[in-house]
């Protein structure tokens, strides 16, 4: 008999976060997907750029994910029309969502745990009437998060040239969400 795994849930992030996730961003299992060696983050850039209420202003909205009392994880949502940047500068639709996400410890990958997350998020994240399709873009080459994705009911589309380069352009739309609740209900 095999014994099911906890759900991950999900917290909004506090600045009280910010050591922690310092420790996170800096750790090559995620410094190799989120801008490599020269975007690694120091202490000042991640208090200025993950203050929780400052990336509120930017429409981001940061997470802990937690499996059970654990932090496991960090993973955030944006609004991708306006996001500025040269990102998704042809989105016209309010409720289109954006999502970022890594697990904080490598030892934790091909787990099942990244899918639980990435799952959670969309059905927190669906919870908002408002919210019509949520996005992402892996690395072309990131195989893990491509399957991890998938897994989650993520469709990919086509690959895209992004300011990170070049990424997978995969999409959940808030009707396969419900067909596929109902699928497992």
């Amino acid at each position: 008999m095999r014994i099911p795994m906890p759900p991950v849930t999900l917290r909004l992030m506090t600045e009280q976060d910010l050591p922690m996730l310092h420790v996170w961003l800096n750790r090559p299992h995620i410094v190799r997907w989120w801008g490599g060696e020269a975007a690694r983050p120091s202490w000042a850039e991640v208090q200025a750029g993950y203050l929780p209420s400052a990336m509120a202003e930017e429409g981001v909205t940061p997470y802990i994910a937690m499996w059970g009392t654990e932090p496991i994880g960090y993973a955030q949502s944006y609004i991708a029309m306006g996001s500025g940047d040269g990102w998704w500068e042809d989105e016209a639709d309010p409720g289109v969502r954006g999502i970022d996400q890594s697990l904080a410890d490598a030892s934790r990958l091909g787990q099942g745990l990244g899918t639980l997350l990435v799952r959670a998020l969309v059905a927190r994240l669906f919870e908002d009437p408002a919210v019509t399709k949520i996005q992402t873009d892996p690395a072309p080459d990131n195989l893990r998060a491509i399957r991890c994705y998938e897994k989650a009911g993520f469709v990919a589309l086509r690959t895209i040239d992004t300011p990170d380069g070049l990424a997978l352009y995969m999409v959940q739309t808030r009707e396969a969400f419900v067909e596929q609740a109902g699928r497992v209900a």
